[in-house]
């Protein structure tokens, strides 16, 4: 096994906290804090500077630019950063793989997928999205430990899913934050570097997912130029202001038009519209909202909006602008498509089913034809959401 002087894995796991023992080979790693010459288990010489050995561990599309990074230094032999570069990822149901996987295959680096992890000599492991706990004894077999990627400003969205929870809450800032991995817990080790940046207004989880992934691509680069220096650098999380990013169930996508607000749906489209649609239910029949949008302050003023009362769930076609409109808790939001068997734009719902339907029921209160929140069988409302993007 591995073993590394003391400075360049910064404090103990757990914190280094008082009545908590390390392990014995974390102990070990404690001894050996500055003497000259260190050498591992099997007699080499621990490397101080690059060009690093890195076992990438990855899954999605911001791991692959993590992953692209990583790649493009190894090809610059000026700057002799990366001299080896392979990698981890999962089982996919896709023939293709994943994007990390799909990336590697491209750019012919050895692939395993978990929990084959080859047997390669490493100086340093690095995680993005992977998903994963990994061990101690893992952790241990790399010199420098293993470097975490992770889309958020930790303490705050530790978790799986940060850069969408980012956005169905509505944060004004978020940034990247490079972190040593710790065994047994998401998201808790030192920060080595971190940086933030203003959410672009009205952005969605992928929109935000393309620029952070980018933004942690650079900041490994940075980390790895001066690696050493940066572990002994790391400071521990904050204890205030933790907050967790579970994954997304499938129950998540059921808008409650009685309790959330037009910006509460419009968030949540834009957190996960592009990896599960928004579902609702009308007339006992599930119906999927593709193409929400915020509704014009022109189309507010309409005498269909203004003159009646209406309940949560009630729906009026806006001839004008050709959406359906969707009262919720506080106001309005739009519709410019959905899927009923197959997908319809506003204008055709309209036409083949609403209109058909006042027609033959021309007594009836419009809130019988209205939208209802729609309550998923128990296995399904629990049944966890394949969140490719922004998982770690």
């Amino acid at each position: 096994m591995r073993v590394l002087v003391r400075r360049c894995w910064g404090p103990l796991p757990g914190g280094g906290g008082a009545g908590r023992r390390p392990s014995p080979q974390w102990r070990a790693l404690a001894r050996l804090c500055g003497s000259p010459g260190v050498e591992d288990g099997r007699g080499s010489r621990v490397r101080k500077k690059p060009p690093w050995r890195v076992l990438f561990f990855g899954t999605d599309q911001f791991a692959r630019e993590a992953l692209r990074a990583l790649h493009a230094a190894r090809e610059n032999k000026e700057e002799e950063l990366i001299e080896k570069l392979e990698v981890v990822t999962v089982t996919s149901p896709s023939p293709k793989g994943l994007p990390v996987k799909q990336y590697a295959v491209q750019s012919q680096l050895p692939v395993y997928e978990w929990p084959d992890v080859g047997s390669g000599e490493y100086d340093v492991g690095v995680v993005a999205s992977f998903g994963r706990l990994l061990s101690e004894a893992l952790i241990l077999k790399f010199p420098y430990g293993i470097l975490n990627v992770h889309p958020s400003c930790l303490p705050r969205w530790r978790g799986p899913a940060p850069i969408i929870h980012t956005v169905l809450h509505g944060d004004t800032v978020t940034g990247v934050t490079i972190m040593q991995i710790r065994p047994k817990r998401f998201d808790v080790g030192p920060i080595l570097k971190q940086e933030t940046i203003p959410v672009p207004p009205k952005s969605t989880a992928k929109e935000l997912e393309a620029v952070l992934s980018r933004l942690g691509a650079d900041m490994l680069i940075s980390v790895l130029k001066n690696l050493p220096e940066s572990l002994s650098r790391g400071r521990q999380q904050p204890t205030e202001g933790v907050t967790h990013a579970p994954k997304i169930s499938a129950g998540t996508s059921c808008i409650k038009w009685e309790e959330q607000t037009s910006e509460q749906i419009l968030r949540l489209y834009r957190a996960i519209g592009n990896l599960i649609p928004l579902q609702t239910l009308w007339m006992d029949n599930t119906i999927k909202l593709l193409d929400l949008v915020e509704v014009n302050s022109s189309v507010l003023t309409d005498p269909k909006l203004t003159g009646q009362a209406v309940i949560p769930g009630s729906i009026i076609y806006h001839k004008q602008s050709q959406i359906l409109l969707v009262c919720c808790k506080d106001g309005w939001i739009g519709l410019r498509s959905v899927m009923l068997k197959k997908t319809l734009t506003a204008t055709d719902f309209y036409n083949g089913y609403l209109h058909p339907w006042h027609q033959k029921n021309p007594q009836a209160h419009p809130s019988q034809c209205r939208f209802q929140t729609l309550r998923l069988p128990t296995k399904k409302r629990g049944k966890v959401v394949a969140v490719q993007q922004c998982m770690k």
